[in-house]
């Protein structure tokens, strides 16, 4: 088995990211096309706030270290 690289989960979320904003809408209508774009966002919300996190390890723990501030803060 390797070893855990949490640079490389931060690097797998990114591009996860970039595939949701990527995905085509599928041929549906009405409410189910609604709900497949909120899913969709947030999904892609989801997957690039893990993406531009700092991940660690500490003690065993995997930390991940998430600025939600504002950007102009």
């Amino acid at each position: 088995m390797s070893t855990f690289n949490p640079e490389e989960m931060i690097a797998r979320y990114k591009d996860r990211a970039a595939a949701v904003r990527k995905r085509p809408l599928p041929p549906v209508a009405g409410d189910e096309r609604q709900h497949f774009i909120a899913q969709a966002e947030t999904d892609f919300r989801d997957f690039a706030i893990i993406g531009d996190s700092v991940a660690t390890i500490e003690d065993g723990v995997l930390v991940l270290r998430i600025d939600m501030r504002p950007p102009n803060t």
